[in-house]
């Protein structure tokens, strides 16, 4: 606990990486995520099964935030003909709603650098939604940029499903 000026802050407890038995916390996490903002989901029953799957091997990676996980990062690595080492996509970065503002975004991308670091990515990538000035805000606040530098335009992100 930290004393500024008398009020006592409390500091959020260390991210850690998540294992396949935190699959539920991690489904739990990403279903309320989607639902918060109208975005589809399959359910956290379906989300779980997929992440048992997926946390047991080396490219996507669970960052969990809370002793009983307050919120969640997930990162997915690559390799890349440009980079020597890897290049990680932070796939999803979420706090509940009455975390927020508390540190644990912060905590959570600063561990989630740090794993895909020692993993070896040389790169982290990250989609934001154009509208989403707050989550551009947090962003560009913890050194990202929409924009190479010396572009005049910023990058874009094109998706299409392939089914």
């Amino acid at each position: 606990m930290h004393h500024t000026h008398g009020v006592n802050v409390t500091q959020p407890p260390t991210p850690r990486v998540a294992n396949p038995a935190d699959a539920s916390s991690v489904a739990r996490l990403l279903d309320a995520f989607n639902r918060e903002y109208g975005d589809p989901t399959p359910g956290p029953e379906v989300l779980e099964q997929r992440l048992a799957r997926l946390l047991a091997g080396d490219s996507v990676i669970a960052v969990l935030a809370g002793d009983q996980p307050v919120g969640v990062a997930l990162l997915t690595l690559r390799p890349n003909v440009w980079y020597d080492g890897l290049v990680g996509l932070l796939d999803e970065l979420y706090v509940v709603p009455g975390m927020r503002r508390c540190g644990h975004g912060s905590a959570l991308l600063k561990a989630t650098e740090a794993v895909a670091r020692e993993r070896g990515a040389e790169l982290m990538e990250i989609n934001v939604d154009g509208e989403d000035g707050d989550a551009r805000r947090f962003y560009e606040r913890h050194g990202y940029a929409c924009m190479a530098p010396g572009e005049p335009e910023p990058d874009l992100y094109y998706s299409r499903e392939l089914r």
